[in-house]
């Protein structure tokens, strides 16, 4: 006979950590997660100005330069796909730390390829390990952050993304075009994650709320109570040790898979799926050729990359404004706001035919683009 839940005589782990207001180990969780998420964008951006450069080196095609990207992509897809089940199984904290060494020491390794084929092998892998960390480090954060300010969070979190591409644009306008070596440096230096990695796994708690599900209330109850210590509040006291998953967290992976797909949840995952569609082919569509576009325009490699530094830099007021309106306004209509103006930004940045019109374009759709990933993180459950 399966052992029962021990009884609730206090509030559950979630109740207890919604009613916390937001406090400095929060913001060390939100700041560790954040660190990563920079990472994780710094690499996908390095990538957009080292398929410009190869290019240039190797004298790749169209097609070839496509493969770069596409065989990420591919890999990301995959990770993604696993790494929440990953993350349910063994933790999000472990599988967060597992997909940055992967994607960085694929990283490291990308520095050492002499040809195309073996670059793509380790994309490849690069994409899975970023692939599965996205998700995994946007659920630890909501997990960690009270109901009421869980969206801002979440955008916040967003936000370490404009952060990392930045550094990203820089690396390519400074490091890149400086010797033929310039886009190994590039990748060299996008190896980091895997060092940060031990950060993740030993400076980093575990999710309260995972513990819990797993059954595991004595360290659920432990990290909790650190965090109402810091708070100044006894939410817990002397009945802590009591604690049990909600009923709502009870079933497989694949049960609550299925549950989207129910008739109740069936129109809202479809539209979901939909619009995460769309921003993801607008973002990277726009993004990760945006300096290979600039330099078949005619411009130089370090134009183009002097161009997408500049364009890059309206993405973390994007994420900013949209943080504010999500409170301000509401989730739903700051998302639709922002995909309208991701919409007509396109327009005019495809149809633009000088610099200043290039420039002006384009920060306005990097702004409006990433206020609306920004928003629609915010928006899914």
């Amino acid at each position: 006979m399966p052992s029962a839940a021990p009884p609730s005589t206090s509030p559950d782990v979630s109740s207890r950590l919604d009613a916390l207001p937001f406090t400095r180990r929060h913001l060390r969780v939100l700041t560790g997660s954040g660190v990563g998420w920079a990472l994780d964008a710094m690499d996908v951006g390095l990538v957009s100005f080292v398929i410009t450069a190869l290019i240039a080196q190797w004298g790749l095609t169209g097609e070839e330069a496509s493969w770069i990207a596409a065989v990420g992509f591919a890999g990301m897809a995959i990770g993604a796909s696993v790494g929440g089940l990953l993350a349910d199984r063994l933790g999000r904290r472990s599988v967060f730390a597992i997909t940055l060494l992967v994607y960085g020491v694929a990283t490291g390794a990308s520095a050492l390829v002499g040809g195309l084929a073996l670059l793509l092998v380790f994309r490849f892998f690069v994409g899975l390990g970023l692939g599965a960390e996205l998700p995994v480090a946007s659920t630890y954060v909501s997990e960690f952050s009270p109901s009421r300010m869980r969206g801002r969070l979440i955008v916040i979190l967003e936000a370490f993304w404009a952060v990392g591409w930045t550094a990203a644009a820089l690396i390519g306008f400074f490091v890149i075009p400086a010797s033929d070596d310039g886009w190994r440096w590039a990748f060299a230096l996008g190896a980091v994650p895997a060092a940060y990695a031990l950060v993740v796994r030993w400076a980093l708690p575990e999710s309260p709320r995972w513990l819990q599900r797993q059954g595991r209330h004595e360290e659920a109850d432990r990290i909790v109570t650190e965090f109402e210590a810091s708070a100044s509040v006894t939410g817990g006291g002397a009945r802590r040790h009591s604690v049990t998953a909600p009923a709502a967290a009870a079933g497989s992976a694949s049960q609550r898979v299925r549950a989207l797909w129910s008739g109740e949840f069936r129109l809202r995952t479809a539209c979901l799926w939909a619009v995460w569609f769309c921003v993801n082919f607008a973002y990277y569509g726009a993004f990760i050729w945006m300096p290979t576009i600039l330099f078949a325009q005619g411009y130089d490699l370090v134009t183009s990359f002097g161009f997408t530094l500049i364009i890059t830099l309206a993405q973390l007021p994007g994420y900013a404004v949209a943080a504010w309106l999500i409170e301000a306004w509401g989730r739903r209509a700051t998302l639709s706001v922002f995909l309208g103006g991701s919409a007509v930004s396109a327009v005019l940045f495809g149809t633009a035919s000088t610099e200043a019109t290039v420039i002006a374009a384009g920060m306005a759709l990097s702004f409006f683009n990433l206020g609306a990933w920004g928003a629609l993180y915010a928006v899914t459950p």
